[in-house]
């Protein structure tokens, strides 16, 4: 198992928090509506839930690899639709803030889908 790749996707997912937390704080001061609160919170759990996978995954376990590898597929599609949408809800600073957490994402999927990372993480059945 390739622990560089792993602390960098950590670091990644690390980062994607920190940032969800600091938009969690301006919605505080600059009033968020109840769209920006559940957007940041909901991205701010699924990094702490991606920093655990991505420590599994680091340990050889395959379902966490899966998960990590279909969260920062959908991830950057999901913000891009986002973006897009011209009545999401979503003030113009969250929409760029989302857009840095798409990078990340993207970045991520980028190191773990790499051949020799895919091939640490066989399917069942393909073994050897």
């Amino acid at each position: 198992m390739d622990n560089k790749v792993w602390g960098l996707v950590r670091a990644l997912f690390v980062a994607m928090l920190v940032l969800s937390i600091a938009t969690l704080g301006v919605a505080a001061v600059v009033g968020g509506t109840w769209v920006v609160w559940l957007r940041g919170a909901a991205v701010a759990a699924a990094a702490a839930w991606l920093i655990a996978l991505a420590g599994q995954a680091g340990r050889g376990r395959r379902a966490a690899y899966v998960r990590i590898r279909l969260v920062t597929i959908a991830a950057p599609i999901g913000i891009v639709l986002l973006i897009l949408a011209p009545d999401s809800g979503y003030p113009g600073w969250m929409k760029a803030e989302q857009a840095v957490v798409g990078v990340l994402a993207a970045a991520a999927a980028l190191l773990i889908n790499r051949p020799a990372v895919r091939q640490a993480f066989p399917k069942a059945g393909k073994l050897g």
